[in-house]
């Protein structure tokens, strides 16, 4: 007869009972958030929101400084609808560590209200051309304010800190779903909105965005998002880089990289660019005339790659489009792609052709493509953090504006994160994403005691981590 197995202890009732009266003391679940707040205030944002963002008509209630640093604890917390407010404000020990109240989301909707202007969206309605569809409303200046706030940012960003002298302007759109009545009918077949954003890849600080509704398309005017990244650049950059997709490979846009002695932007400064060229009937037939000792064999660290991949110089001159005579023409490096086992892509081909233009002659083929494509590993990562991490996947209602901001407080929230990691936090916390963030840091238990007629925080951590969240707090003083 075998022994008996011991019970699991997944199979034992509960060994405590929960007491029915709440605790009295002053308890939060969010004992990290000190962090998140003194990196907000560190970089200056309070100042620079009184000094761009006016909304208050009266002097009663929340100050917009007030109003945007609760909607950046509410994403970097993990909420992703207004709703959420409701839950934070459940804790006394969140709204003291913040010293002011946290809005209902009644008074969280009226603030986005305020960004959005229906006059703006009918004159851009009115500006169409016969044929016209799609239209980008001008912004109000309160959503232009919060604009200016996240420039600040980013100027404090370099001026703190190791000076960053490259950088590289990574630019893309993202479909956004939305089932709003409002919402627009996008390329892919879903209903949403296409916002474009540019993306600082050195530092992984978003530069620019741009709301946009989901049938505009990303090849419409992409130079005004360009031009914000790269003003929006600190003083202590002297390389500059851009890298964009098929959605870029736009007249205007490239006629004003090329030109050094452009208006906006930086000036006697050549930006070097990688765009995906669209493939024309013309372009595709020149790299399709190649002969196969043109091609370059592509040289892989793996021993067995399922494609067989080569590399081409392209002799091609747009005819669309007609080069200046002071300007140095634009080279064109193509990609070919064929599968090894003779299987055939989704689309019913046996070979693939892709191709890149940019005035960079200085790099190998190789190099340069695989400098281009990685932009995949910022933009898009970024994209992926805004809409699923820190609650831009969820737009708040139907008014075009008040999701413009609320974009943007996304956004901005990025930034204050990415300024915590790379000004205060230890060097292996540079990749970690907002949910680790949360785990780590801002999800840990405290309690809010009065000592010597101060409030002091004791959170439930190790000591070394204290030591660690103490340094960052020293490394983030406020402005003076």
């Amino acid at each position: 007869m075998g022994l008996r197995k011991k019970p699991s202890p997944t199979e034992l009732p509960l060994g405590f009972t929960i007491d029915p009266e709440p605790i009295e003391e002053t308890l939060t679940s969010w004992g990290g958030t000190p962090l998140l707040l003194q990196a907000f205030r560190s970089l200056g944002l309070p100042r620079s929101v009184g000094q761009h963002v006016h909304i208050k008509q009266r002097d009663r209630g929340y100050d917009e400084a007030s109003m945007v640093e609760s909607f950046v604890v509410l994403h970097a917390l993990g909420g992703d609808c207004l709703d959420d407010f409701a839950r934070l404000r459940e804790e006394a020990g969140l709204r003291q560590m913040l010293g002011h109240e946290l809005p209902s989301p009644e008074a969280a909707r009226t603030f986005l209200y305020q960004f959005h202007d229906p006059k703006l969206i009918e004159e851009a309605q009115q500006s169409l051309l016969a044929g016209q569809v799609a239209y980008i409303p001008d912004e109000n200046a309160a959503l232009q304010g919060l604009g200016r706030v996240n420039d600040d940012l980013l100027r404090e960003m370099g001026r703190r800190g190791t000076p960053q002298k490259i950088a590289t302007v990574d630019q893309d759109s993202t479909i956004i779903e939305s089932h709003k009545k409002e919402a627009r009918m996008s390329y892919e077949g879903s209903r949403g909105y296409q916002p474009m954003l540019a993306v600082w890849a050195e530092t992984e600080l978003v530069l620019a965005d741009e709301f946009r509704d989901g049938n505009v398309p990303a090849l419409q005017s992409p130079l005004a998002v360009a031009q914000a990244a790269f003003q929006a650049l600190p003083e202590t950059v002297e390389e500059y880089y851009y890298r964009g997709d098929s959605a870029c490979h736009e007249h205007e846009l490239i006629d004003w990289l090329r030109d050094e002695q452009r208006v906006i932007g930086p000036r006697q400064k050549k930006i070097g660019f990688a765009i995906s060229a669209r493939m024309s009937p013309a372009l595709s037939a020149a790299v399709k005339a190649l002969p196969e000792s043109a091609w370059q064999k592509w040289r892989s660290s793996k021993k067995e790659e399922a494609e067989e991949r080569a590399w081409a110089e392209v002799p091609f001159v747009p005819g669309e489009h007609h080069e200046k005579k002071d300007q140095q023409p634009l080279r064109y490096v193509a990609l070919r792609i064929r599968s090894r086992q003779g299987e055939l892509f989704a689309d019913g081909s046996a070979v693939k052709h892709f191709a890149v233009l940019t005035n960079l002659w200085d790099r190998e083929g190789q190099r340069l493509l695989e400098w281009h494509r990685e932009k995949a590993g910022t933009i898009e990562a970024i994209h992926h953090i805004l809409k699923n991490e820190l609650g831009a996947g969820v737009l708040p209602c139907g008014r075009f504006g008040a999701n413009a901001a609320w974009l943007r407080l996304a956004v901005l929230t990025h930034n204050v994160l990415t300024g915590l990691k790379r000004l205060a936090l230890p060097p292996e916390f540079l990749s970690a994403r907002p949910k680790r963030l949360r785990f780590l840091i801002f999800h840990t238990a405290g309690r809010l005691v009065e000592h010597a007629r101060q409030m002091v925080l004791r959170v439930a951590t190790t000591v070394e981590r204290l030591r660690m969240w103490l340094q960052a707090l020293r490394d983030l003083p406020l402005p003076a």
